[in-house]
């Protein structure tokens, strides 16, 4: 398996909770560090850590959203709902640190595979077919001179510029920019509303912020704020050689003069911030296939899209849960075609609705009728163009509380199996 991001940890934790063990994960980084920001998991994707034995440790270290709120950039309610427990799924939906996160499905992977489960600092390059006295296999090359590694199946939790993605379409080329920039950074402040909710102030058609706790309140009453400024950018046309460069927090803030809200002060948040990225929002096409062979795609390797419904690592986790499960079941191949066939067409839905910027249209609806604010919605929009901002917002997440509730289970009893019987060469360095 080549990537140790969110996508790769949870299938092979996914893999082994199904009683698969000859598994061998490689991931490109010398050291895996707790970089990045906040990272929204819906229900779906908590069903399934849940299901793997997780979800005490999450909650410890996220925050169990519990509301959704549009407002309008000079401080007006537009709509909003609850998410979550509070919606009625039987999950919750969870704002963590991604580093928080990845840090704990890597200890759980070390814990339950062993801790020559990982191989950092091992770049791949390329793959081939091979036919053994088993049956078709894999071959991977990593660069630098590695000795090549052989298996039954390579998994490709690689990210949105996925070497594996790149051999199974050399011509596709990077990622697709909207155009749209995003200033990204993390504050420790107060928490805000019910200290629960996701705050989403302004639209596209001209800036949008959203806002969002991802700690629990310490015993000096603050929290970590996760906060992502959006607007069109001439610098995001192209894709960032770096995801981590940190920039001036100016930028962000001169896209934010003149708002208010009641509830937060942004530029005071955006000020304070020791750390701001900035970074385009992209995505790639969906494919015809995630299937070369033995080779798969997973995760943002797979269906990347933009950060509209913050569905990113959930996917993948679903993906992960999906493709083991499939393993677990059927032949190699006929699981491929299994997990291709389920979760291909269901990415490709919510990419178009992520592509559509759901539910931006009503939004900037809103900016045209009231460009100066509201006392109360009503005045601006009837009560069934509102009704459609709950359908905008499923679209994007994927399922509704009733679909997930009743779906069965993607989890496997556990069997006996024979352990990891390949180790790889080094093991993890502590994360």
């Amino acid at each position: 398996m080549a990537g140790a991001g969110i996508g790769g940890l949870a299938t092979a934790l996914s893999l082994f909770s199904a009683g698969l063990r000859d598994i061998r994960l490689v991931e490109s980084c010398a050291r895996l560090r707790p970089v990045g920001a906040g990272v929204n998991l819906q229900p779906a994707a908590v069903r399934e850590l849940s299901e793997l034995g997780l979800e005490p440790r999450l909650a410890a270290h996220a925050v169990a959203t519990g509301r959704l709120a549009y407002h309008h950039r000079y401080g007006g309610v537009i709509w909003s709902e609850p998410r979550g427990r509070a919606a009625g799924y039987h999950w919750p939906q969870f704002s963590v640190h991604r580093g928080h996160l990845q840090r704990l499905l890597l200890e759980e992977v070390v814990r339950r595979l062993g801790p020559g489960a990982v191989a950092t600092g091992w770049r791949m390059d390329r793959y081939e077919h091979t036919e053994g006295p088993h049956g078709p296999g894999i071959r991977v090359y990593g660069r630098d001179g590695r000795a090549p590694l052989d298996g039954d199946l390579l998994i490709a939790a690689d990210g949105v510029n996925s070497t594996a993605r790149a051999v199974m379409y050399p011509g596709e080329g990077p990622p697709l920019a909207n155009g749209i920039g995003m200033w990204r950074g993390l504050s420790r402040g107060r928490p805000f509303l019910d200290g629960r909710t996701m705050l989403i102030i302004g639209c596209n058609s001209n800036v949008k912020t959203v806002v969002y706790p991802i700690t629990p309140v310490d015993s000096s009453g603050h929290c970590v704020l996760n906060w992502v400024v959006e607007a069109h950018d001439d610098q995001a046309v192209r894709p960032a050689a770096h995801w981590d460069t940190a920039t001036d927090p100016a930028g962000a803030l001169d896209h934010l003069y003149g708002w208010r809200n009641e509830h937060i002060d942004l530029h005071a948040m955006i000020a304070r911030t020791p750390r701001v990225l900035r970074y385009p929002m992209i995505d790639r096409d969906p494919l015809p296939t995630w299937i070369d062979g033995r080779t798969v795609l997973l995760g943002d390797a797979a269906h990347p899209m933009y950060p509209t419904g913050s569905n990113g690592a959930s996917q993948a986790i679903v993906d992960a849960r999906v493709l083991a499960y499939q393993l677990a079941h059927h032949p190699v191949d006929e699981a491929l075609a299994r997990y291709d066939g389920l979760r291909r067409p269901q990415t490709t839905e919510l990419l178009a609705a992520h592509r559509r910027l759901e539910p931006d249209p009503l939004l900037r609806e809103v900016e045209a009728l009231a460009p100066n604010g509201f006392t109360e919605i009503a005045e601006v929009l009837p009560p069934d163009k509102l009704a459609d901002m709950r359908s905008c917002t499923r679209r994007v997440t994927g399922v509704d509380a009733a679909g997930l509730n009743a779906r069965p289970s993607w989890d496997v009893p556990r069997r006996t199996a024979t352990p990891c019987a390949s180790p790889v060469p080094s093991p993890v360095p502590s994360p």
